[in-house]
């Protein structure tokens, strides 16, 4: 089946734009294209392959040395001049989420290496997309470890492997899209920043596109040849657009004045380091080259800066991408030589629609309150949150085996080595020592003559590695009436507010429970998506009477039934609630049972928010059924923490 034609997908010209610009110049540093789910990121992607033009690759390479100026480092190499060559497409490689390490970069062959005592190495998708295209799509659920490996080999062009004491080294040149919804969680702010370009995409509210898309999609799937027959000349006149635009590339200026716009827009906008002024620079120069113009002018500076930037003005995990449009025009007038501005009525060539920020709602400022309408029932309006701080780091109790993360102690991919196991247990990094020590007492009988060692696959031995890992972090939040003083659930969202964000850096899932009145909900399902939860918070009212049996078990009902969608990923549980119970004539003997359910089975936390000089100690008494650690709300902060230790320590010693 043919792909899907890129020039018959509709819409998105935002980021058809940046794909067409970082396939005429990969120096860009590759795209991330964040959207909604169903809105053909996919589709589009994968089209962009059959646009670009084939290249030219040594015979028998693996790592496919251009001919004309061949990798000097290449393990298939040295290349001698005028070595047999052919033309081939240029690839797509895609890269699967749960890809292990050795897939991406490659691999060294131990057998061959002690027994042959040949370096053997088995090129990964790194060296598969030299020269193409990388595609991770969900990019956001990638582990930390691969992302920041492709996004070093992307910025130096060389994938290096380190085995053993055996060093090999590639080129690696390629360029990288990834796809995400940030529904499913964010990618961390210093490796949104490694991604040159960023596009936000949405699926059209107009009926007719709507009804367009589905027209041809429809098409396509009934008979993709043909479908796909339809729009091969308007992909091929595309095609050679970019290859000319290629060739053109380097002979594009980028003046003086060009450059100062480009260094007002970066400092206008305040983002870190010089990283966004590159960037910005040598897409202003591939536009320019796609304009057919030979100097960057000032309209390329502005289709450049809406795509370089939106992703570097993130100043915490929960801002949201964009960059205002009135702000990037002063900056542009500000770094005018001389002259009127810019011309607002002629858009450059492909240059993005003007639309403003992204869509979306304001991220939450500390102390102001959202707009709340008409309430009933004695619900309160939500009271808004302040500055997060930095949170202490709890964790999951013993050692357990989930995805990898910044959490709880587990057996992983990455780590420090703690021992060995034979092939076949868990598979990950060959242990070079221990396959030595398996097979030296067989060489005898397996007759060996040569200076090698004869290894069998049984001899094999692996690394068992300690790391730390992602948790699931269940919030059950206490939205009562005894909640609802202002400044106290200013605080209680503060140190939540705290805790969530601790959860992010960590790559933890996250969920929230709240209990008011008469009953508790499932407020926010587990998610990657931290953001959701701090959104969920924000709006959070208060009233009415205290269910916390209620919670408690609405806690343990949302526990089990992620222990059997992700069992291998460990719940931590943390209870916000002053201790006490009202709702109902048994309301403290059935929170007592509640708790003692959940006692033993899952670490938990019971943050304390009683307040005042007359404390009953509830949470306190609640922490001990649940076996629980019990965490005044002022103690949440990390700083806190320590001067409350060296506070206690003194008055023991006094």
């Amino acid at each position: 089946m043919k792909p899907y034609p890129f020039t018959a997908v509709v819409g998105m010209p935002d980021l058809r734009l940046a794909l067409v610009l970082s396939a005429i110049s990969p120096a860009v540093g590759g795209v991330l294209v964040r959207g909604e789910k169903g809105t053909a990121k996919s589709t589009m992607v994968r089209a962009l392959a059959g646009l670009l033009p084939g290249v030219d690759v040594v015979d028998a390479c693996r790592f496919s040395c251009d001919p004309a100026e061949p990798d000097p480092a290449c393990p298939d190499g040295p290349h001698a001049e005028g070595s047999p060559a052919h033309r081939r497409p240029a690839r797509l490689v895609e890269l699967p989420v749960g890809a292990a390490e050795d897939r991406v970069i490659g691999s060294l062959n131990l057998e061959r290496a002690l027994a042959d005592g040949v370096t053997d190495f088995q090129p990964g998708l790194l060296a598969a997309a030299h020269r193409g295209l990388l595609y991770v799509d969900e990019v956001n659920l990638l582990h930390d470890h691969l992302v920041d490996t492709l996004l070093d080999a992307a910025a130096m062009g060389r994938a290096t492997v380190e085995r053993e004491g055996v060093s090999v080294s590639h080129a690696a040149r390629f360029v990288l899209i990834g796809t995400m919804n940030p529904e499913e969680g964010e990618l961390r702010p210093q490796l949104l920043d490694r991604f040159g370009l960023t596009v936000e995409v949405a699926s059209s509210r107009d009926p007719e596109l709507r009804v367009e898309v589905v027209r041809r999609r429809l098409a396509y799937e009934a008979d993709p040849d043909g479908f796909a027959g339809q729009y091969a000349a308007a992909d091929a006149e595309l095609a050679a657009d970019i290859e000319a635009a290629q060739r053109l590339l380097p002979s594009v200026k980028l003046p003086d004045d060009a450059l100062r716009q480009i260094a007002e827009v970066c400092a206008s906008f305040e983002v870190d380091g010089m990283r966004a002024d590159i960037v910005t620079a040598r897409t202003a120069v591939a536009h320019a080259a796609w304009a057919g113009r030979t100097e960057v002018t000032t309209d390329d500076v502005r289709v450049a800066a809406r795509l370089a930037l939106p992703h570097r003005r993130r100043r915490n995990p929960f801002d949201a991408p964009g960059i205002s449009e009135e702000q990037l025009e002063q900056a542009l007038q500000d770094a005018e030589p001389e002259g009127p501005g810019p011309d607002d009525d002629s858009p450059g060539s492909g240059a993005p629609p003007e639309g403003g920020e992204a869509s979306g709602p304001p991220p939450s400022e500390g102390g102001q309150e959202p707009s709340g309408g008409g309430r009933s029932g004695g619900e309160q309006k939500p009271v808004g949150a302040g500055e997060a701080f930095r949170a202490r780091r709890f964790e999951v109790k013993g050692t357990g085996e989930g995805a990898a993360g910044r959490r709880s102690r587990a057996i992983t991919d990455n780590g420090r080595t703690v021992g060995v196991q034979p092939a076949g247990v868990k598979d990950g990094h060959p242990h070079l020592l221990a396959t030595v020590r398996a097979a030296a007492p067989h060489q005898r009988s397996r007759g060996r003559s040569g200076a090698g060692l004869v290894v069998r696959p049984q001899d094999l031995r692996f690394a068992r590695r300690e790391g730390r890992e992602g948790n699931l972090v269940l919030f059950c939040v206490d939205a009562s009436g005894s909640m609802g003083a202002r400044q106290r659930m200013r605080e209680v969202k503060t140190a939540v507010l705290s805790l969530l964000l601790d959860a992010y850096q960590r790559r933890d899932k996250v969920g929230l429970v709240t209990f008011r009145a008469s009953g508790a909900e499932l407020a926010l399902p587990p998610t990657i998506s931290v953001d959701a939860a701090a959104s969920r918070l924000d709006g959070l009212a208060t009233g009415g009477r205290t269910p916390l049996a209620e919670g408690l078990l609405e806690a343990a009902r949302v526990l089990r039934i992620e222990a059997v969608r992700d069992p291998l990923r460990r719940p931590l549980l943390v209870v916000v609630t002053d201790g006490r119970a009202t709702s109902g004539a048994d309301a403290v003997q059935r929170a007592k049972q509640a708790a003692g359910l959940l006692a033993g089975n899952v670490t938990s936390i019971v943050m304390d928010c009683e307040s005042g000089k007359m404390r009953l100690g509830l949470a306190a008494e609640l922490a001990e059924h649940l076996g629980a650690e019990h965490v005044p709300v002022a103690e949440v902060a990390a700083d806190t923490l320590a001067g409350t230790v060296r506070t206690r320590l003194s008055e023991r010693a006094a």
